[in-house]
């Protein structure tokens, strides 16, 4: 849309998180009058929370692999990405005067690792563009005229507008914002939303107080987790996880996430198996096990023979039997495969982000309400989900694109 047509329209972006707000880039270059409204008393408080301890924005590995990340999505998300993948991202985030660089991992980081440089230089360049910012503004949903409502600190208010971008988040973190208040207010108005479930999260463990007592905060390093679905399919992946309070969590617990809730919904419960020591076979740790231990305890003998110490070897007297250690070769098996039970995924507040939301057949191409023309939504209220390691932020960031270009093909089809 030339700039010229587009400034005859005012837009309402509802979210001042990533998707917002690079939907308002979009449709501030585009020429509209922007405001944007936010419910807390500033914005992008998750974005900057996910940066405190190091900002992963994208992911530098090649495209087919990044674009299966998102699993069951795949399709929807790669249509998001095709405009705006995570190549054009971190030219992005050059141009905002940011560098970045690739970890060892593959994650792509900003040179200070730190979300508040982006997004302060973010801000003064969208106000420069003309976009206005209104904080402690909660959306209400529609009062009987059309126009949008919302709470504020001196009284509810009303706000017309010709085309609406709505980018709230999913429900976890509700005290950054991301509270899930917008679910409502959307089914009332006929969208179908799949309900919201915690996603790249901890899981409950049924510890015993002794092992609880003394292992909580622990990281288990270097260890291997595999899981097998109700189909036979097995992941299996290396990495490290921490002994939480309430069972486990950290990142290849993340990296399991979707499937593990998947399994507990299905069966009430599901099993992981741990590789205590994955650089070893199975037949050199049994034949390490078998060797003669004399007069040293077992406790000794594994922390010499198999490195088993510590939290490893707490998590060994958790979950093996009386029987795997009266047996060296059950104890060898044991220790490359320890069977850990998982009972139920952590609350929804607690994740780091969610799964569920508005489904796929509600929204056109554009990200468009089929029941609700003129409003638009992206971001993580959508019915997506993926994996830590920049994947959450890139799609949120495309979707935003998406939704903001959406909106300037709209009014040009219509005036």
């Amino acid at each position: 849309m030339p700039p010229a047509e587009a400034r005859k329209f005012k837009v309402a972006v509802i979210g001042g998180g990533p998707a917002g707000l690079m939907a308002t880039e979009v449709l501030v270059n585009g020429g509209a009058q922007v405001d944007v409204y936010d419910a807390m008393p500033s914005l992008g408080r998750k974005f900057l929370m996910a940066g405190k301890g190091g900002l992963n924005l994208t992911h530098a590995e090649a495209m087919p692999e990044f674009i299966a990340r998102y699993g069951a999505r795949s399709e929807q998300v790669a249509s998001w990405l095709a405009d705006f993948d995570a190549t054009a991202l971190r030219t992005w985030v050059h141009d905002l005067g940011i560098e970045t660089f690739v970890g060892s991992s593959g994650r792509v980081f900003p040179a200070e690792m730190k979300a508040a440089p982006l997004l302060r230089a973010w801000l003064h360049r969208l106000r420069a563009g003309g976009a206005k910012f209104h904080v402690r503004q909660r959306w209400t949903g529609w009062n009987a005229q059309g126009a949008l409502r919302f709470a504020t600190p001196g009284g509810e208010k009303s706000v017309a507008a010709a085309a609406v971008v709505i980018a709230l988040g999913g429900g976890s973190w509700a005290r950054l914002g991301s509270d899930g208040a917008w679910v409502p207010l959307l089914a009332a108005r006929g969208v179908d939303i799949a309900p919201l479930r915690p996603s790249n999260c901890g899981f409950d463990v049924n510890w015993s107080e002794h092992f609880r007592s003394r292992f909580t905060g622990h990281p288990l390093k270097n260890i291997a987790l595999s899981h097998t679905d109700a189909q036979g399919n097995v992941l299996h992946r290396q990495g490290e996880f921490v002994i939480s309070a309430h069972g486990v969590e950290g990142s290849l617990i993340y990296a399991f996430s979707a499937r593990l809730r998947d399994a507990i919904e299905a069966q009430g419960s599901t099993i992981v198996h741990v590789d205590l020591v994955p650089a070893k076979s199975l037949q050199r740790l049994s034949e390490e096990i078998a060797h003669p231990r004399g007069a040293r305890s077992m406790a000794s003998h594994l922390q010499s023979r198999a490195g088993i110490r510590g939290v490893k070897a707490g998590l060994l007297r958790e979950c093996a039997s009386r029987d795997d250690y009266a047996n060296p070769a059950r104890l060898a098996a044991a220790i490359k495969s320890l069977p850990m039970t998982l009972v139920s995924p952590r609350p929804l507040d607690e994740a780091i982000s969610s799964a569920g939301g508005i489904c796929v057949d509600a929204l056109d191409a554009q990200l468009m309400l089929r029941q609700l023309p003129g409003v638009f939504c992206a971001g993580e209220m959508l019915d997506w989900e993926a994996p830590t390691g920049g994947y959450l932020l890139t799609a949120c960031f495309a979707s935003g694109r998406k939704a903001g270009q959406g909106v300037l093909n709209w009014l040009l089809s219509r005036h």
